[in-house]
């Protein structure tokens, strides 16, 4: 039982130190000992956890993308369950995303810069899991905004994407106020955009990228979206 319940733990902090090794260094300036010898073990015990340092991306890329999705998923069940109204289930899921910002930042920079070195199969995955996690924000959105059209409501989700994961920018501490105050300036932004879009009752006639999803980069939108989430930050890929 004590080995079932450790072992993810150290899957957990290898990973955690992974993400950071190679946001700061790039996935090809770290090497498999020394991720071990952050976590404390010898190189060749990583192995006993994981393949390989691809499969440590693969792991960490597809993985911070299937708990968006499904922490998404699992927001609007709750707030069904308890009944909020729109823009109440829209601020949950805004919150849930910013503590992903904030939390996360490492996770956000390996997402931009190495997602095209996954497989084909798990980056088709992430891709998949993005675009529904776009849609999951999409339909809420319209719900807050029925003015907006559906093309204005995606391109407002994938702005606010980008708004959102930019924390990473932010490098020093000193950059950003406080947490708590960092977090209700970056849901005030978030808030302010979605109004924003909507003002002119969807003046511009719907224009907006129809098909892509979500990265966990800075999210932009780029050809061929329709296969899902663009290889090199938060936003669609062909």
């Amino acid at each position: 039982m004590t080995t079932r319940t450790d072992a993810p733990t150290r899957r957990e902090q290898i990973l955690g130190e992974a993400a950071r090794l190679f946001a700061e260094r790039g996935f090809h300036g770290v090497g498999v000992d020394e991720i071990g010898a952050a976590v404390g073990i010898s190189g060749p015990g990583l192995y006993r956890h994981f393949a390989g340092k691809d499969a440590m991306l693969a792991e960490l890329l597809v993985g911070i993308s299937e708990r968006l999705y499904s922490g998404g998923r699992r927001c609007l069940a709750e707030s069904g369950e308890a009944g909020l109204a729109p823009g109440a289930t829209l601020d949950a899921l805004i919150g849930r995303h910013i503590d992903f910002a904030l939390d996360d930042r490492a996770l956000i920079t390996l997402h931009d810069r190495e997602l095209d070195r996954l497989r084909d199969s798990d980056r088709k995955l992430v891709r998949q899991l993005q675009r529904q996690y776009v849609e999951l924000w999409v339909g809420v959105v319209r719900q807050v905004h029925p003015e907006l059209p559906e093309k204005e409501a995606r391109a407002s989700v994938h702005a606010v994407f980008g708004l959102l994961n930019s924390t990473p920018h932010l490098s020093r501490p000193s950059s950003l106020p406080d947490r708590d105050a960092a977090a209700a300036l970056l849901h005030r932004l978030a808030r302010g955009a979605f109004a924003a879009a909507a003002a002119d009752g969807g003046a511009s006639g719907g224009a907006g990228d129809d098909s892509g999803g979500p990265a966990v980069g800075v999210y932009r939108v780029e050809e061929g979206a329709a296969d899902g989430v663009n290889g090199g930050g938060a936003g669609a890929e062909g």
